[in-house]
């Protein structure tokens, strides 16, 4: 179901690999608080600002142990977490927060030609025709009309 909570485990790290590791109900959020170093304190002080790790829990129970155990670990064992999932160590948030350029089809835009238009149609029409020979009727791409076809 898409109105299920999760919950996150994650893991951010600086250029310099300083590691902060954190719990939330609301990865995308939080990861561009930590992005836009909205949050004081440590992950500020450091510019922590790259999400290396993530999992998702069902639970807030299951996440918050998640949480403490990973904290708890060496230094060394949570490097190995990272690398194991991440090995390249990219921003898993890449992008996000950013404004997304929409990408609309040429004969859909305003400003496109008549014959642009046209030519989307005639190639739609001839590439959709069928040679069954039961049909005897098909309809064209953007027209309310039927055409014979022998």
């Amino acid at each position: 179901m898409s109105g299920d909570k999760r919950y996150y485990v994650y893991i951010m790290a600086s250029r310099s690999l300083t590691l902060y590791t954190g719990m939330t109900g609301d990865l995308c959020r939080r990861a561009l608080e930590h992005k836009n170093e909205e949050i004081e304190g440590f992950t500020k002080r450091y510019h922590i600002n790259r999400l290396v790790y993530f999992e998702a829990f069902k639970y807030v129970n299951g996440a918050i142990a998640r949480e403490k155990q990973i904290k708890a670990w060496t230094r060394a064992k949570r490097l190995a977490l990272i690398k194991s999932e991440n090995p390249t160590w990219q921003d898993l948030a890449e992008g996000w927060g950013e404004p997304i350029k929409l990408q609309i089809p040429r004969f859909a835009r305003d400003d496109s030609s008549e014959s642009d238009t046209k030519r989307f149609v005639e190639a739609n029409a001839a590439s959709s025709q069928t040679t069954t020979a039961d049909e005897t009727t098909k309809a064209m791409p953007f027209q309310n009309t039927t055409t014979k076809i022998a």
